[in-house]
C-alpha cells in the first residue's frame, strides 16, 4: 500500500476521535481527503473492501453525530459506487461548517465589543465622579484583556486628557504609539497631555518621530506649532507654521500663528 493510501486509511481511523473530541471540521476534511484519495488510487480488491468498510462505517459516525446533526441535517450515508456522490455531500457539509466557526467567531466579536464598549462606559462613569484610582483599575483590567488593541489605548488616553489627568493620559498614549507608531492621531494626542505637563522636549520628539510617517500632513506641523507657542519658542513655532502653510496654502489658522510668532520675534 502507498504512503498516499496508508495516510488515508489513518485519516479515516480517526474521525470518531476527532467527532468525540467536538473537532467536527478536522473530522469532515479527514474524510473528504481519505474519500479523495480513494478514488484517485488503484487497489487491490482486498485494499478497496477494507477502504469501503472504513468509508461506511465513517460516514455512519458522521451521520450519527448529534452536534454535527444540529449544524447540517442532510444524509451521509456512503455506498459502494456512489462515492462522487457521498463527496458532494462531505464538500457541503464543510461549507457549512465552515459558516457556522465564521458566524461563531463573529459572535464572539461583537461580545467581546460589547464587553470592551461596557467597561469603556463603567470607566468613563468613574472619571466623571472623580474616582480616579477605581477608574483606572477598570481601565488596567481592559488593556490587560485587549492586550493587542492600540485604539483602545488611545481611547483610554483621550479620555484621561478629558478628565486633566494628563500623566495617565500620557502612559496609555505612549503605549499606543509603541504600538502602532504610525497611527498619526495618537501623537496630536499625546502632544496635548505632553504639553498641559510641561514636558515640552518629549513632546517634540513624539512630533519628529509623527513627521517620518505624515511628513506631509499640515495639521501635524500645525499642533508642533502650538506646542512651541506653550514653550515660547517663537523661531520653531515659525518654521512650523511654515511648513503648515507649505502643504496647504489656504491654511488660515496657520497663518495666524505665524503672525504670532513674527510679532513675538519683533518681526511684525
Amino acid at each position: 500500500m502507498s504512503a498516499e493510501l496508508t495516510r488515508a486509511r489513518q485519516q479515516l481511523n480517526q474521525i470518531r476521535s476527532l467527532l468525540k473530541q467536538g473537532k467536527y471540521q478536522p473530522a469532515a476534511q479527514a474524510y473528504h481527503d481519505a474519500l479523495l484519495t480513494f478514488l484517485k488510487n488503484p487497489l487491490m480488491k482486498a485494499e478497496k473492501e477494507e477502504f469501503q468498510r472504513l468509508l461506511e462505517d465513517n460516514a455512519h459516525h458522521l451521520n450519527n453525530d448529534k452536534e454535527l446533526r444540529k449544524v447540517f441535517p442532510l444524509m451521509i450515508q456512503y455506498a459502494p459506487g456512489k462515492e462522487r456522490d457521498i463527496l458532494d455531500i462531505i464538500k457541503e457539509l464543510l461549507q457549512e461548517l465552515m459558516n457556522s466557526a465564521a458566524n461563531e467567531a463573529q459572535l464572539i466579536m461583537s461580545m467581546m465589543d460589547k464587553r470592551k464598549q461596557d467597561e469603556l462606559e463603567r470607566g468613563q462613569q468613574l472619571l466623571d465622579a472623580r474616582q480616579y484610582t477605581e477608574a483606572s483599575a477598570v481601565f488596567k483590567a481592559l488593556v490587560t484583556e485587549f492586550s493587542n488593541d492600540p485604539e483602545l489605548k488611545g481611547n483610554i488616553g483621550d479620555k484621561f486628557i478629558k478628565a486633566g489627568r494628563y500623566e495617565e493620559a500620557y502612559e496609555y498614549l505612549a503605549a499606543a504609539i509603541d504600538e502602532s507608531p504610525e497611527s498619526i492621531h495618537f501623537y496630536n494626542r499625546i502632544g496635548i497631555a505632553l504639553r498641559k505637563l510641561g514636558k515640552f522636549d518629549v513632546a517634540e520628539k513624539y512630533f519628529a518621530r509623527a513627521v517620518k510617517f505624515a511628513g506631509r500632513d499640515p495639521h501635524l506641523f500645525f499642533n508642533l506649532g502650538r506646542l512651541y507657542v506653550d514653550w515660547k519658542r517663537w523661531d520653531k513655532c515659525a518654521k512650523a507654521a511654515c511648513m503648515a502653510i507649505k502643504l496647504s496654502p489656504d491654511f488660515e489658522e496657520a497663518k495666524k500663528m505665524l503672525l504670532f510668532a513674527n510679532k513675538k520675534m519683533g518681526k511684525e
